[in-house]
């Protein structure tokens, strides 16, 4: 038997359980034999349903997880080596993927620092001055990430700003949608209005995060890059054998909005958190809570005894900003207990 040595996680979204519509529809699934590699009738219905949700012309391609989502995606979109990917130096891609980019894909993150974690037109106007200098890298793909990894979101106005931006200058847009529903959750838009009619050439849409055990798709929205997608798929070792049971995850997410519903969840707890807490003296919110994750700074002395009860992570200790993060699972009664417990440690340190 496996202690529980925490009462609640609020370090990750990953951290929580599989929704229990998507365990049914696993179980569903697993009925009998079923061609392999994505000849399965789940991955075809999948493939409609992404159709209706972002397009016709839209590609789905499942995967088993977001950083190969992102190589995969990101493949399709560079054809030379000395290419290389404009985006902000807090993204995913530039710091929690071990350097994938530049040993899988063999190219230059060009970062940018952001206030908020999002990147601007100018952002990408101004790293532009080295193209056809032999000497430097040419930027081709920008990057952006929906939920950004401060918890901020895009507006579609922003994307398509970018995008338009990105294609003037002959570059194309990549978009890490690990928490693509969470935007979309807070902003009361659909996923097409985020991202086909925004521009986006090519993004991931985030399964795992929003109530799915594992899995992933990527979605490609200019068809001249779909036709590498297969075997790009399989090169970087992205293709499930058995790939009925992840589409099988991804099409219950989309089917009757369950995305929404579990993003609006996660969002409604992280706001509960954060309004719980903010009059707290001693603690501050640091970024606009706009998706399901709190960022806020307090003194270092109370870190370690709420650690000691919580799983959370330390965003920035020099500045003693920590991240909390709430999931389609996270109860009102899990976040009252956690914010309760921050005030009295606050209160104890500050006495």
């Amino acid at each position: 038997m496996i202690e529980q040595l925490y009462s609640k996680s609020f370090a990750s979204d990953n951290h929580a359980g599989a929704h229990p519509a998507v365990i049914e529809a696993v179980t569903a699934a697993n009925t009998g034999d079923a061609p392999a590699y994505g000849d399965d009738a789940w991955t075809g219905a999948l493939a409609e349903q992404v159709r209706a949700e972002f397009g016709d012309h839209a590609t789905s391609l499942v995967v088993l997880n977001g950083t190969g989502a992102n190589m995969l995606s990101l493949s399709m979109m560079l054809g030379r080596r000395y290419e290389a990917i404009i985006c902000p130096e807090t993204a995913h891609i530039a710091t929690h993927e071990t350097g994938a980019s530049e040993r899988v894909l063999g190219v230059k993150l060009v970062t940018v620092p952001t206030r908020d974690g999002k990147l601007t037109p100018a952002d990408i106007t101004a790293r532009l001055g080295g193209r056809g200098n032999i000497s430097e890298v040419q930027p081709r793909v920008v990057s952006i990430s929906q939920v950004t990894e401060l918890g901020t979101c895009y507006t579609a106005d922003e994307v398509a700003a970018i995008a338009r931006t990105a294609h003037d200058n002959g570059l194309l847009l990549h978009m890490d949608g690990a928490r693509l529903a969470n935007a979309a959750a807070h902003l009361g838009c659909s996923l097409r209005e985020l991202t086909t009619e925004a521009g986006v050439d090519v993004l991931s849409f985030g399964a795992s995060k929003n109530g799915a055990a594992v899995g992933e798709a990527v979605i490609v929205l200019r068809p001249d890059l779909a036709e590498a997608g297969p075997y790009l798929r399989r090169q970087t070792l992205q293709l499930a054998s058995k790939m009925r049971f992840v589409s099988a995850q991804v099409s219950v997410l989309l089917t009757g909005e369950l995305w929404r519903r579990n993003a609006e969840h996660a969002n409604a707890m992280a706001r509960r958190l954060a309004e719980s807490v903010a009059d707290v003296p001693g603690l501050s919110i640091t970024w606009p809570v706009e998706s399901n994750a709190v960022f806020a700074s307090l003194p270092a002395e109370v870190i370690p005894e709420l650690q000691a009860r919580y799983l959370f992570h330390v965003w920035d200790a020099s500045l003693g900003i920590v991240r909390w993060m709430t999931a389609f699972d996270t109860s009102p009664e899990d976040v009252d207990t956690f914010a309760a417990d921050i005030r009295q440690a606050l209160k104890a340190a500050t006495s």
